[in-house]
């Protein structure tokens, strides 16, 4: 092995300039040249390629985004997409791949690794949805952001009595939701994976308003509903006046927290690392502290469940 690719896939998650970084570092100082895909998948089909080199990631190591841009591509969904990405691979002389994204960023690796070509994916995604790690490149840093802007808000609601509806990102999950809601203080918080009784919450509202509650505030994951048709179907709020935030693509961006450098860092060197062994077709995770790797459909196949000591709490500190 004497050159290796990398791309940035999917949704962007802060932390990922860390992790290139890494890789790029990593990779030259055992002997190999890196080059890099900008915009993803699409880029990877274009031949859109630029040299990595040990100055080129200089100063990116705090810097949000990603620095090879990513973009989701619908041609190399397709299986006539794979092989001509493949057929780039070859033309560049590259003999790895490594896919830092999401679990749709890694089934496009996987499908490149069933053609018999060696890929190592390292998973970035705020919704920190992929099983195989404890965390995945980003979330932190997007919680700290969800927390910072919900502080804000208690300011505004204690001092004119309100209820703030609170949308944060999660489609398919919810951990971004959960965690915002229990470093925030949330009296109440609605997750893809778990029903919730909206009879039961007008009840919390008014029991809340009633003890003499100045404020509350209820987290809502995007794949649950919008915090406006969450707003709609709040027929009683209990004596509160409503207010709705979404806070959007805001908690992709900035700089990564040093937790998610830490751990860019970690799995960027450690995909590195794996590959020199010879391993492929895995994805690199942190588990109890430790880079472990598993085989990268591992990732999607098995289910990542919320923490129930999480809603738990929730549920008893927010009364």
């Amino acid at each position: 092995m004497k050159r290796i690719g990398v791309l940035t896939s999917g949704g962007d998650a802060p932390g990922m300039n860390a992790a290139i970084r890494a890789v790029t570092r990593t990779a030259i100082y055992k002997g190999l040249d890196v080059i890099g895909f900008r915009r993803g998948y699409e880029g990877l089909l274009d031949g859109d390629v630029v040299p990595l080199t040990v100055s080129s990631v200089g100063g990116i190591i705090h810097r949000g985004g990603t620095i090879l841009r990513t973009a989701r591509s619908e041609r190399f969904v397709k299986p006539e997409g794979v092989r001509e990405g493949l057929q780039r691979l070859k033309e560049y002389d590259i003999n790895a791949l490594v896919v830092i994204g999401g679990d749709g960023s890694f089934r496009g690796a996987y499908d490149l690794h069933k053609l018999g070509y060696p890929v190592i994916g390292i998973p970035g995604t705020i919704d920190n949805d992929m099983a195989g790690t404890d965390c995945t490149i980003g979330f932190d840093t997007a919680c700290n952001t969800a927390l910072q802007c919900i502080q804000k808000l208690r300011d505004t609601a204690s001092s004119h009595e309100r209820l703030f509806l609170v949308e944060v990102m999660g489609r398919h999950a919810g951990f971004l939701a959960l965690e915002a809601a229990v470093a925030a203080g949330a009296e109440y918080v609605l997750l893809p994976e778990r029903p919730f009784d909206i009879e039961d919450l007008c009840k919390k509202l008014h029991y809340a308003h009633e003890r003499g509650k100045s404020h509350t505030l209820i987290i809502v994951a995007e794949g649950v509903m919008t915090a406006s048709e969450l707003s709609s179907r709040l027929k009683d709020t209990g004596g509160y006046s409503a207010r709705i935030v979404v806070l959007g693509h805001l908690q992709r961006g900035g700089s990564p927290s040093s937790f998610d450098a830490v751990l860019a860092s970690r799995l960027g060197g450690g995909a590195i690392e794996a590959l020199v062994r010879g391993e492929a077709g895995v994805m690199v995770g942190r588990n109890a502290g430790r880079v472990e790797t598993h085989p990268l459909q591992y990732s999607w196949e098995t289910r990542k469940d919320i923490d129930e000591d999480m809603m738990a709490l929730v549920e008893m500190l927010g009364i």
